[in-house]
């Protein structure tokens, strides 16, 4: 299955599904990435106190918003690093609610992600019939845990790009996977 078309992702499009994106469009797939929240939430100086931006926000004023409010405590953290990061692969994070792409695989990085995907395919009137596979893989998220899981994405659609007959192999193919690392995934087919 030639020219597999990906999405990858998380909650706000930051970490993890860009350290995904990142790794996948390096081995030359065609991908893009997305966030399912409300907002963009980003660590603040204390926990109750996040900072939030609109989808939308280009990634250069989030981190120039940062580098304002504390330069030492923003990159000891990691997030000016991580900006800086995805600034380099598109201009802001995106919403996948509002997304018109259509994917072949739509990798989630969270359990509560993968149903707010499943819920949205739920709320809309299938007009192509065109199928998407939907499958999680769990992944913390942290910059170490994001790098693990982009090893381990970029691992699984490889395989998934070698197979010549996806929807028929994609059940063993994930049973292998999941053996292999770990980690549970959950997957299931909507339709566009």
């Amino acid at each position: 299955m030639d020219g597999l078309y990906i999405a990858v992702v998380c909650s706000s499009n930051m970490n993890r599904s860009m350290e995904a994106h990142a790794f996948l469009a390096k081995k030359g797939f065609k991908v893009k990435s997305y966030g399912t929240g409300e907002k963009v939430k980003l660590p603040g100086a204390s926990a109750d106190r996040p900072n939030c931006y609109e989808f939308g926000v280009p990634y250069d004023d989030i981190y120039n918003d940062l580098l304002e409010k504390d330069k030492a405590y923003y990159t000891q953290n990691g997030l000016l690093h991580m900006l800086d990061r995805n600034r380099r692969i598109k201009p802001c994070p995106e919403k996948f609610q509002v997304s018109t792409e259509r994917f072949d695989v739509i990798i989630t990085c969270e359990e509560r992600v993968y149903d707010q995907v499943i819920e949205w395919f739920g709320s809309k009137r299938s007009v192509y019939n065109q199928p998407v596979h939907v499958v999680n893989v769990d992944i913390q998220d942290n910059h170490e845990e994001a790098t693990i899981g982009a090893f381990l994405i970029s691992d699984m659609v490889t395989k998934m790009a070698q197979s010549d007959d996806l929807d028929n192999d994609i059940d063993e193919l994930l049973h292998e996977f999941e053996s292999k690392c770990q980690r549970p995934i959950l997957n299931c087919i909507m339709f566009y």
